[in-house]
């Protein structure tokens, strides 16, 4: 089993941002909401205030930094006082400190060799620290699409942060799966830090859905493809909550609605276990 009482939480990557979906989740008792300065067009935290500030207080209100507007279009950074700066921006934005301000794919910037690399996590993950010292958030963690870049970067004298967010499911290779477990050591993370996100690989519609039956993984029965997916995803990393989109309340109802049932342990070490001999054109 996953660390006890497995959560949901609402991602608005692709959300539209409406009013029903918040007041849906809520009424799910789903109080979580995971969203980030860049989503619909570097107006989510704008958005949310306008539409729902009199919900967002009932809601533990996650938000990512990292990806910056400019004149050009988009670029990402990890330069300490833009990070600060963006904190600060959420906090204006949302109309509220946000509960947890999340480094968005440090990986993204850092390609040059890993000592360079190294430094620039380090002042990174201290920029956000101090953003959390100084009340802009009320804890910082890191979201990492592909966090095999950062394994080998992390040392003693880094902060910590509070939450290691990684992409979890049986679309995630091994080499992700590796990465997300070689991090978590290094920090010494319980699988209460640990989040997934993506666990459909962006879409429960994509065609790899239709070639599988999920709920080999699962101890008892009834549940849908989807369900069983969703639901064994929070053992690929073994993670405690699992940030998930969708705009459609009935849809996140059917994912609350699986965490009721027990993943079969033995089938997710058989299953990790067979990872490394899957073909090279397996996801990462």
């Amino acid at each position: 089993m996953c660390a006890a009482d497995p959560r949901v939480v609402l991602g608005l990557h692709r959300s539209r941002h409406e009013r029903q979906l918040l007041t849906g989740a809520l009424d799910l008792g789903v109080t979580e909401l995971d969203t980030s300065s860049n989503y619909l067009g570097f107006l989510s935290h704008e958005k949310l205030a306008s539409t729902a500030a009199d919900l967002l207080p009932q809601f533990r209100v996650s938000t990512k930094v990292g990806y910056f507007q400019t004149q050009g279009g988009v670029e990402h950074s990890l330069d300490p006082l833009r990070l600060r700066t963006g904190v600060q921006q959420a906090g204006r934005g949302l109309g509220r400190e946000p509960d947890l301000v999340f480094l968005h794919n440090p990986e993204h910037s850092l390609q040059k060799p890993v000592s360079h690399g190294q430094d620039a996590l380090a002042q990174a993950c201290a920029a956000l620290d101090d953003a959390t010292t100084k009340g802009m958030c009320g804890a910082w963690g890191i979201a990492s699409w592909d966090p095999s870049p950062l394994s080998g970067l992390i040392n003693t004298t880094m902060p910590r942060p509070s939450v290691l967010m990684v992409r979890a499911g049986l679309l995630v290779g091994n080499r992700t799966l590796l990465a997300a477990d070689a991090l978590s050591a290094a920090w010494s993370l319980d699988d209460g830090m640990l989040w997934g996100m993506s666990p459909f690989g962006g879409s429960t519609n994509a065609p790899v859905w239709e070639r599988v039956d999920p709920r080999v993984f699962l101890r008892d029965g009834g549940l849908s493809c989807v369900q069983a997916a969703f639901r064994a995803a929070y053992h690929l990393p073994q993670v405690r909550a699992i940030a998930v989109g969708t705009d459609e309340p009935a849809h996140l109802s059917e994912l609350v609605d699986a965490l009721t049932c027990e993943v079969d342990e033995r089938v997710i070490r058989e299953y990790r276990n067979l990872l490394p001999r899957a073909p090279r054109s397996q996801p990462v």
